[in-house]
């Protein structure tokens, strides 16, 4: 999907809790929210009570590795932001309260390390990240923009930087870094105001080095009590250093097989150190590191090692004795305003968080006393507390009889020109299952919560074991048959099904494990290839199966370590394949061959090389004696037959389309209304799945579902010469002219049809699968089962009863379960998923608010728009949108006849047409130019002013429909649901989260009518619900960022608008 577009994910987590295998933690200074990354490349954010209580609420989707350090990147409360950065070099900026990505970039390096470093400039503040890791400098970046601004290097023996601290001077305006190198030098740069000024790359060195001997420094800290101590902390000895001299006050080495991992000073006289197997020990400094006390300095220049400190308080290692696979992440942080906590927190591979609060005081007696936790929950123990538990997408149909669980699912597919989703299960078996109808059932109320195995559905059984991968290779390339669908499982066999009648077609098992995955290759490659699917193997072997020969063309399974990257070299008919050791292989794909094994730099460049240039330009640039040639050496069949049709595949390509030209076929929208993605944090997780809603896409399907159904008053020819001679000609040319071109539109795709298989196979085939077919892909029209569901879960219930009562009896919409896990598509493509777990948090807030205990359906409304205030803006967008197009329709409810489908094939030659298309097929052919005249006839531009458009038919006047759902009635009822959702939500909403001004601009001038017309009503409503001095503040706000020198003719412009807006 585009990334221009208003796209909206609904995510279906089930009851499985995604894997979280921390590898650091973050909480933020207000204490009401702990950041935490694993090494899957995933974060999530916990939300913190002051009691102590935490609970997880969204985790965000963007980086491709594992997470190696969080810092904050903002000083303010009101914007709270941090940075992560990862194994590849990629760093993002995050929005802590709607996980929204404000920037991201890549590096060629990867940090290990990042603070946050605020310097003044008069009165402005800005922000510096200060990023260390496998480089031997420390690179300074714009805390906004991500950009790198300088560095501060070293002229004394460079080194990568294993830790670093900064101290920051209140007596002077110059601040210090201080890091320590893998070898144990000691660096110092000194930072300036002029120094942090700096915009160019021109090189800081440092002030002082010094050798300490701390090799594997873990961390370095500094002492805020006493502005006078710096602690570092290696495996086997923790050291105190004077922060002037930097000079050794105490070393004290840890006991037996003890291996520290970090430390903190927790007041000006204990520290507390942490070991890689989670334990933790407060200790008391001696007399010789407290600037204090007499004794201060008193033990410099010995070499000995110090007895060790008196132990105040202990924390034990882990007493379940869980195998964690990665050693935990500790880290203390103590709040430097209310709540004043001292909190140890620990965050392990099986995504548990642990919270200590550190006491002040000292306990009574000698013997140590052991810290009890105060709050410990990981993510599988909230999501097993949650009531009712999280659906998953088949969880109706996948409970064994006298189970509890249900059967999970391992691989699915969305197959969107059928609106099917393909299931494999770990039991072996296949469901297929219409999308919509089976969210519907996991997040709606309804007549189906009534019916035992809805949606009727087809069971595909031949598998041994877990299905690990499935493929539709028509939705990748339509030379494949749309019948084929292929799965892989754990019993070494690849299974190619007939997906109308469930037949199982072939079976495969030419592997020695499990398959891990099913790839389509590319269009150049020869005809041969172009019918098969590539399959990798566990065993590490790769295999061309032809769909078409139905037997193995070629089976490489000589490398030596797991596969990691498949790619192609189609004009060379060469398969490369890229192990986990560096090694690439290179395969002749006619011959089955091994064309040759590289390694090192040689691999890398036959890599990139696949990703140099299409394999298109390759046969245009090369010459015809050059091709031969490289095909005789080779002795490359595939290479000569390429060779030899060369010359013949252009001309048929400039034949075909010369003669697409001349019949003027118009493009089909390349968007889907629906797109079901099955996500998983790790490979041994169970498939979640995200809904995408495009809604654009649902906007243009309806309004040519509505332009293409037969509607006497509308689009008959009778109708339209009577209209021709009425006095209104422009309209009824517009409506004659949508009619013709989607008559055309319809009788091309019926010819091109015709012309694809012989009439006795296609009549046989028919039958076939009109037999097969079950009734639940027959009865329900896809896109309005779309706009149902969508609508559904947008909609503010329990706000007003009166609306609430019409969305059910006149609308059709259903009202969901409890509140619904929405995400947020930001920058660069990055998610911010909420987890089924936020609305506990939500109806504790609601709860103690309101006075009384209150159910999740009970704040259905607030879940969806009391979350934030970049979900708020994206929802409501929707909402209006989609509600004001729906006014316009014939059938704008969600009940009645008009719900169901159209037959599924088109009408045979001679037979009446029915300009109706099956949702089955996908979106009609379209042009941007018939979209626009389609929405032109269907809809009436809103004033700006005017917060919805006013009720109308479909040709002016309100046209009659039943008794029942009269369409008057109906219009009222969604220009009552646009109004309250884009004028009265803050009146009745009590945690209203207002949505974004500068969302609003951009789609000020959207290229979609309809969200055009939300946004600028949305907008104006919420300038005037602001208010003068809001709108001030705004124009403060925004004021540093407008050009300063522009045009005068063009500043009169487009500033009076904006003016008169404001």
């Amino acid at each position: 999907m585009s990334g221009n577009n208003l796209v909206l994910p609904i995510v279906l987590w089930g009851r499985t809790a995604p894997t979280h295998c921390i590898s650091s933690l973050l909480v933020m200074d207000d204490f009401s929210t702990i950041v935490t990354g694993c090494h899957d490349g995933q974060i999530c954010f916990w939300d913190m009570t002051p009691e102590l209580q935490i609970c997880p609420r969204a985790m965000l989707f963007g980086h491709t590795a594992a997470i190696t350090c969080l810092a904050k990147a903002s000083a303010c409360t009101d914007k709270q932001y941090i940075v992560s950065a990862s194994e590849s070099g990629e760093m993002c900026l995050w929005d802590v309260n709607d996980g929204r990505c404000i920037e991201f970039t890549k590096l060629a390096c990867a940090h290990t390390g990042i603070q946050f470093y605020q310097f003044s400039f008069g009165a402005e503040r800005e922000g510096r990240l200060l990023c260390h890791g496998h480089y031997p400098e420390i690179l300074v970046v714009d805390g906004t923009s991500l950009e790198v601004l300088y560095s501060l290097v070293s002229k004394i023996s460079p080194d990568w930087i294993s830790s670093m601290s900064i101290i920051r001077s209140h007596r002077t305006q110059e601040d210090t870094v201080v890091a320590v190198s893998v070898t144990g030098i000691l660096k110092v740069w000194i930072i300036t105001a002029e120094v942090s000024r700096m915009q160019d790359l021109d090189p800081v060195f440092e002030e002082e080095s010094k050798p300490i001997y701390c090799q594997g420094c873990h961390s370095i800290s500094f002492c805020s009590f006493t502005q006078s101590s710096l602690l570092l902390v290696c495996s086997k000895y923790w050291r105190v250093f004077d922060a002037g001299d930097y000079s050794l006050l105490c070393s004290v080495p840890s006991e037996a097989d003890q291996a520290w991992t970090g430390g903190e000073f927790i007041a000006a006289d204990k520290v507390i150190i942490w070991t890689e197997d989670g334990c933790s020990c407060i200790y008391t400094l001696p007399a010789s590191c407290l600037p204090a006390s007499e004794h201060f300095r008193s033990d410099v220049g010995k070499t000995k090692e110090a007895s060790i400190p008196p132990l105040i308080y202990s924390i034990t290692e882990r007493t379940d004795k869980q195998l964690l696979i990665c050693p935990p992440v500790t880290r203390f942080f103590y709040g430097r305003r209310e709540p004043f906590h001292k909190l140890l927190v620990q965050g392990d591979s099986a995504g548990r968080l642990s919270l200590w609060s550190v006491p002040d005081t000292c306990p009574p007696g000698s013997p140590a006393t052991e810290l009890q936790v105060s709050s410990t929950v990981s993510l599988q123990e909230a999501f097993d507390k949650l009531t009712p538990l999280s659906a998953g997408i088949i969880d109706q149909l996948s409970v064994p009889p006298g189970g509890e669980e249900p059967i999970k699912v391992t691989a699915s597919v969305y197959i969107p020109s059928q609106g099917r989703l393909v299931c494999g299960r770990e039991d072996g078996s296949i469901i297929l299952v219409p999308a919509t109808q089976t969210a519907i059932v996991q997040l709606l109320q309804g007549e189906h919560m009534l019916r035992r195995g809805w949606p009727p559905h087809r069971t595909l059984r031949g598998h041994g074991n877990k299905v690990t991968c499935v493929l539709y290779p028509h939705q990748v390339s339509p030379r494949y048959d749309q019948r084929a669908l292929v799965s892989g499982g754990v019993d070494f066999s690849v299974i190619v099904w007939d997906i109308f009648t469930g037949e199982m077609k072939h079976i495969f098992c030419v592997h020695g494990g499990e398959i891990s995955q099913l790839i389509v290759p590319p269009e150049n490659c020869s005809t041969r290839v172009q019918h098969c699917v590539c399959s990798v193997a566990s065993d590490h072997s790769v295999g061309l199966l032809s769909l078409r020969e139905r037997k193995c063309i070629m089976l490489a399974s000589r490398h030596l370590f797991p596969i990691q990257v498949i790619k192609w070299r189609p004009a060379d008919d060469y398969l490369v394949v890229g192990c986990s050791d560096g090694s690439v292989y290179v395969w002749q794909m006619d011959t089955g061959a091994l064309d040759r094994c590289v390694m090192g730099i040689t691999a890398v460049e036959i890599l990139n090389a696949c990703d140099e240039l299409a394999p298109a330009t390759v046969d245009a640039l090369s010459h015809p004696a050059v091709n031969l040639k490289q095909a005789m050496s080779r002795r490359s069949l595939a290479a000569l037959k390429n060779m030899a049709t060369h010359k013949l595949h252009t001309l048929a390509s400039n034949l075909l389309a010369a003669d697409s030209q001349d019949k003027g076929n118009l493009p089909k929208y390349s968007h889907n209304s629906l797109v079901v993605q099955s996500m998983k944090t790790n490979v041994t997780d169970p498939d979640m799945h995200v809904l995408f809603f495009d809604v654009e896409a649902v906007i243009i399907q309806l309004l040519t579902e509505e332009a293409q159904r037969p509607s006497p008053t509308m689009v008959s020819p009778e109708s339209l010469q009577k209209s021709q001679a009425g006095p209104d000609k422009g309209g009824s040319f517009l409506a004659n002219k949508i009619f013709k071109q989607v008559k055309e539109t319809m009788k091309e795709t019926i010819k091109e049809h015709l012309m694809d298989e012989d009439e006795e196979e296609e009549e046989e085939m028919r039958r076939r699968e009109e037999k097969s077919k079950s009734l639940s892909l027959l009865e329900y029209n896809l896109t309005m089962d779309t706009a149902k569901l969508f609508m559904s879960c947008l909609h503010a219930w329990g706000l007003d009863c009166g609306l609430d009562a019409v969305c059910l009896e006149r609308l059709g919409m259903l009202k969901p379960h409890c509140p619904i896990s929405f995400g947020l598509i930001s920058r660069g493509g990055h998610m911010s998923l909420m987890l089924p777990t936020f609305k506990e948090a939500l109806l504790r807030q609601l709860s103690q608010a309101a006075g009384r205990t209150l159910a999740p359906a009970d704040i259905v409304g607030n879940g969806t728009y009391g979350v934030s205030r970049a979900v708020s803006t994206q929802h409501l967008l929707s909402v209006i949108s989609l509600a004001n197009t729906l006014m316009g329709m014939t059938h704008a409810s969600f009940i009645g006849e008009h719900m169901k489908k159209a037959p599924v094939r088109p009408p045979r030659p001679g037979t009446p047409e029915s300009p109706r298309r099956t949702a089955s097929s996908g979106p009609p052919p379209s042009s941007p130019a018939m979209q626009a005249q389609i929405k032109q006839a269907a809809t009436t531009p809103a004033s700006l002013g005017a917060p919805v458009r006013p009720p109308r038919g479909p040709s002016g006047a309100p046209s009659q429909g039943p008794a029942s759902h009269s369409i008057p009635s109906v219009n009222e009822g969604w220009s009552q649901l646009a109004a309250m959702h884009c004028v009265m939500l803050p009146d009745l909403l009590g945690k209203f989260r207002p949505p974004l001004l500068e969302m609003l601009a951009r789609r000020w001038q959207d290229r979609c009518l309809e969200v055009r017309e939300a946004a600028q009503a949305l907008l104006l409503a919420e300038l005037r619900r602001i208010g003068q001095s809001g709108r001030k503040d705004t124009i403060d706000l925004w004021a540093p960022y407008l050009p300063q020198y522009v045009d005068s003719v063009s500043s009169r412009k487009y500033c009076r608008p904006v003016i008169e807006l404001l």
